[in-house]
């Protein structure tokens, strides 16, 4: 299962095991079994420490990782390669004694917890938004022993996915009741979870003095303005509802320059990492409501979603942008339930069945080209009088059998029956005729929207509702720059998102040396 590369990696990663661990495997005659029963051997003889057993489970085949005569353990029903390896290796990891990195704080805040929670999350191997949900959930169970969690592979039950009628990952169940749906960080699940958590730490984030320059967006222009500042030896905070912005659904990268190919998450993190080499404070979890412009003390302020109001001398506005809606009605009624966003993500839970690919740039031909191997049959609708992708990718494209092109296509509604998506509607440009398809899911995939409503009342913003600078990241209010998607920089790409929040973060130390 292991090649030998990943093997010593493992080996080594291991090594951190202090506590003994029992593979608690529940295993059949069937292929999927044969094949975990081969992982589970391998890992085993790279410690002392673990051991394999055999113990029947409700679901076969999984197994739990076990801390050895307790009741401290992790499952996983599946094979979890692909995204979900690190997931593994993490739970081998926590249960074997090794302390995880996330904040002191949190794990007391899970500690504390009061009530009895099973968790079960359906993932699948190649969606990227999984993992953080799988590990915040595993962390959680190992911490706090009245907390159960399974994260369950919906390729290997698909049974289940379809009992349940599951159209989207991260799917997690509570207690037997759906507790939420796609990328939830840990603070997510504990605000979820404790009623007080938004007042706990609305109350901490009050308690901050006032930042030199805090950063409002944890994407690449974030951490590059966070990096910048920090530098320059200033107090930097950084504010953000999810760390890592539109990157964490970005599967492949192949044009950030000096890194041939790398993943969405991976980066991620990787930004993430660099920024905590430097004293910034990060609050995650928390997004911005309004932007006040400096009072009297020459202080900015930042309220937040939690109740929460931060202040500093200059501020970074680094908010990105989010995946544009149709708009049409039934679009919500079923997001979630056969329209979604994300074709890596939940692609394999369409295997065999209808689909529609709303969009035909760059992102819209990729996602056809990617589903086209898994679904029986799909339909990409184009507003244009033609593809607006790169024409490598039409010609690959067009190259599909199970591929239909429809042009001057105007979508009107999403068509269900209450519980799921069942078609489409669109609306000819040509000849203004209605046509229905008979569909299992609709991938929209038809450019972003920025960040910006909450700052309409307070800085400018262009037509597209971007906020408008000028070439040093400067807005029309003193002392807040931007930086990234959400502005009006043009071409949105990670690499200039880089450079712009570089430029706002010496801009902004400009801007406080000279006030």
């Amino acid at each position: 299962m292991l090649d030998q590369a990943i093997t010593q990696q493992l080996a080594t990663h291991l090594e951190r095991v202090t506590l003994p661990v029992a593979l608690v495997a529940s295993l059949d005659d069937s292929k999927t079994s044969v094949e975990l029963r081969e992982l589970l051997n391998e890992i085993e003889v790279l410690s002392p420490l673990i051991t394999v057993v055999e113990e029947a489970n409700v679901r076969t085949p999984s197994f739990a990782i076990r801390r050895t005569g307790t009741n401290v353990e992790v499952r996983f029903a599946g094979i979890p390669m692909g995204h979900e390896f690190t997931s593994l290796v993490l739970a081998l990891l926590w249960v074997g004694g090794h302390p995880s990195t996330v904040d002191p704080e949190i794990i007391e805040q899970i500690k504390n917890l009061e009530g009895d929670f099973a968790f079960e999350t359906y993932m699948s191997l190649s969606c990227q938004n999984c993992p953080d949900v799988v590990q915040a959930l595993n962390l959680m169970s190992i911490v706090n022993p009245r907390i159960t969690h399974v994260a369950i592979d919906g390729g290997v039950f698909p049974d289940e996915i379809e009992q349940r009628e599951i159209l989207a990952v991260p799917t997690v169940y509570m207690n037997g009741e759906v507790f939420g749906q796609g990328r939830m960080s840990i603070e997510q699940i504990i605000a979820k979870l404790d009623v007080n958590a938004d007042a706990k730490v609305a109350e901490t984030l009050n308690a901050k003095e006032a930042f030199d320059v805090l950063v409002v967006g944890g994407g690449p222009a974030g951490a590059a303005a966070a990096v910048y500042a920090a530098r320059k030896g200033i107090r930097t905070g950084v504010v953000s509802e999810r760390f890592g912005g539109q990157v964490l659904d970005t599967m492949g990268i192949e044009n950030f320059v000096s890194i041939s190919h790398t993943e969405g998450p991976q980066l991620a993190s990787s930004l993430e990492a660099h920024v905590k080499e430097y004293d910034v404070d990060i609050m995650n979890a928390q997004k911005g409501t309004k932007l006040i412009p400096a009072d009297e003390h020459g202080l900015i302020t930042v309220e937040l979603e939690s109740g929460a109001a931060l202040k500093a001398k200059s501020v970074i506005l680094t908010t990105g942008a989010r995946w544009r809606a149709m708009s049409v009605p039934g679009e919500e009624q079923y997001r979630n339930k056969g329209v979604t966003f994300c074709p890596h993500c939940d692609g394999p839970l369409f295997k065999g069945k209808r689909i529609a690919v709303i969009g035909g740039g760059n992102s819209g031909i990729e996602a056809a080209i990617d589903l086209a191997g898994l679904a029986s049959h799909v339909t990409v609708l184009e507003f244009d009088s033609k593809l607006r992708a790169d024409e490598v990718l039409i010609r690959k494209l067009k190259s599909l059998t199970n591929i239909d092109i429809v042009l001057e296509a105007l979508t009107t509604e999403v068509i269900g029956d209450g519980s799921k998506v069942t078609g489409l509607r669109y609306q000819s440009r040509k000849d203004d005729s209605f046509h229905d398809l008979v569909l299992d899911g609709i991938f929209v995939q038809i450019g972003l929207l920025p960040n910006t409503e909450w700052l309409k009342d307070t800085v400018e913003l262009s037509a597209r509702g971007e906020v408008v600078i000028d070439s040093a990241g400067a807005t029309n209010l003193p002392g807040v720059f931007a930086a990234g998607d959400g502005t009006t920089v043009p071409y949105k790409q990670i690499v200039i998102a880089l450079g712009a929040g570089a430029t706002a973060a010496l801009s902004s130390f400009d801007y406080l040396i000279r006030h």
